[in-house]
């Protein structure tokens, strides 16, 4: 049986890729050389006994999933469904008058109680009647608070790796009734049996062998994305495999920290995971594109990070051949791609963190509140208003792939006049400069309206690739931009004009911190913006 080369599309964090458009997907990687592409569904799947289910988030319909499978299997390629049957279901519990009942604590399911496994059932019932494949990811990640809720009140205190093996013991029991091979995420597992804080911590594996009985139908899914170690990845590979199952590999390709990929960093990470499974071989491979924060990226931007992870499945990669093959595949040019990353590359900003985000935080960066403020200068805006014309001469050379590029000129445009705007308006305001705190304030304007030619060339390149349902996020965060840049403007606007004697926000001092990048809730404000549970 050949060895399992995958992608797996995150359709849960908002963008739900249109089913032409995830058949599309299907044959590009297929044509790189992968055989497998998983759909990443959280609650976007239909459940013809659960209309709460995925209501109003753009979910695949069975019929969507059956035409999908049909075309992945015409062109050989197996389409696996990846869903959640333990953590990791917020959404599905904002219908509170539906599913509180089933409900532990946070995102995660109540385990050891019977309507639980009924929805389960009606998970695996529903996928198995449209998509052909027998093999399934069941989930179960990061569960950090499970036991610690509903359940708790229940049963009491009982010993956390237990409650989560006896639950996956019973959901591999409805998989093995649908024919299913369930595998799972193995972060939790390898956690609660160490011990440890972290998944990646390592221990002592007779711990595993103690205390692990995992079902036998069960394989594992060992994913990191992060590091750039290649001992780590043959480290890790060992204990997963001191659980005496299958063990597949998760590595990603960087969709999910903003609005630009990082491929660069993709394609490191990937280099050294390979590098270590040479003395710890996996079972099998995949590649996640996560979406996490909104999935305000493409997949298609990370075509290169997926193009080397295919190649260097099979060893060394020659660059060259490898960039001339993408072009033949993609149509594209692969370095012009590649630029894309730039969005996030500015000088001073974290150059060697993966997950970094300047574009994300300097966007929603509050010009009066300031949470991003000590990090900004005059040189953002010049390095955005360059990349800005690059971005457009590249475009030229993009094929197919050359919608993804407007949105990323009109973005880079936007925060060459806005990077550093707040950083210019408490300077002008502290020194009671009236005559630049009137220019700011039209500069305030000039920016509104590139903001909103940016929001434009946005919704189309999602309205391309994805169902609408997801862009009302995007719409609500990028408005409250413009709304705040208005009421802004006219608080400087009434200062200078002496209407008012002081604007509170900028008298305030702005400390040395940075909140949570990735997260637009913990960018944009220091105040509450959402209390779901």
């Amino acid at each position: 049986m050949e060895k399992m080369l995958g992608v797996m599309l995150d359709c849960s964090r908002n963008a739900v890729m249109k089913p032409e458009r995830v058949k599309e997907f299907a044959a590009i990687i297929k044509k790189m050389g992968y055989n497998t592409l998983m759909l990443y569904t959280e609650d976007t799947y239909e459940i013809d006994s659960q209309p709460f289910f995925g209501y109003m988030r753009g979910k695949y319909l069975k019929s969507e999933l059956a035409d999908i499978d049909a075309y992945c299997k015409e062109i050989g390629v197996e389409l696996v469904p990846c869903i959640q049957t333990l953590a990791h279901l917020n959404c599905m519990f904002k219908w509170q008058d539906i599913y509180e009942e089933i409900r532990d604590i946070d995102d995660i399911l109540l385990a050891e109680n019977e309507k639980t496994y009924e929805l389960i059932d009606d998970m695996f019932r529903n996928l198995s009647e449209c998509i052909s494949s027998r093999k399934i990811h069941i989930g179960m990640d990061e569960a950090y608070m499970v036991g610690l809720g509903k359940y708790r009140a229940i049963r009491g205190i009982k010993d956390r790796f237990e409650i989560i093996n006896k639950h996956l013991h019973r959901v591999c029991d409805i998989a093995e009734k649908y024919g299913y091979e369930p595998m799972i995420w193995s972060d939790m597992f390898v956690k609660l049996s160490l011990n440890t804080e972290n998944n990646y911590d390592g221990g002592d594996i007779s711990n595993i062998t103690e205390k692990a009985a995992l079902p036998e139908n069960i394989s594992l899914v060992y994913w990191d994305y992060y590091n750039e170690n290649a001992e780590k990845y043959e480290e890790m590979m060992k204990i997963n495999r001191a659980f005496g199952r299958k063990v597949y590999f998760a590595g990603g390709a960087w969709a999910w920290k903003g609005f630009a990929p990082n491929n660069e960093g993709s394609i490191k990470t990937t280099d050294a995971a390979y590098t270590g499974f040479e003395n710890a071989p996996t079972d099998g491979e995949f590649i996640t594109v996560w979406g996490d924060d909104g999935a305000e990226c493409s997949p298609f931007a990370v075509l290169p990070a997926l193009m080397y992870a295919a190649k260097r499945s099979k060893g060394k990669v020659d660059m060259d051949i490898l960039k001339k093959e993408f072009k033949e595949i993609t149509g594209a040019d692969f370095d012009s791609i590649m630029l894309l990353d730039k969005v996030d590359e500015v000088k001073g900003h974290n150059e060697m963190t993966l997950g970094r985000n300047p574009s994300k935080y300097l966007l929603y960066n509050d010009p009066f509140m300031g949470l991003a403020d000590n990090i900004c200068k005059k040189e953002d805006n010049e390095y955005y208003a360059q990349l800005a014309v690059k971005i457009k001469e590249a475009e030229k050379n993009a094929g197919e792939l050359a919608y993804l590029f407007a949105s990323y000129e009109k973005l880079c445009e936007v925060l060459a006049h806005k990077a550093d705007l707040g950083v210019r308006t408490r300077a002008a305001y502290k020194n009671h400069n009236m005559a630049e705190i009137k220019e700011l304030a039209e500069e305030y304007g000039i920016t509104i309206d590139i903001i909103e030619e940016f929001v434009s060339a946005f919704r189309d390149r999602w309205y391309n690739d994805d169902n609408p349902h997801g862009f009302d996020v995007q719409e609500l965060r990028i408005g409250g931009i413009v709304m705040r840049l208005r009421s802004c403007k006219e608080r400087l606007e009434a200062f200078a004009e002496g209407k008012t004697e002081c604007i509170p926000e900028l008298e305030e001092e702005i400390l040395d911190s940075l909140p949570n990048r990735n997260h637009w809730s913990r960018i944009s404000t220091p105040n509450v913006v959402s209390h779901i549970f």
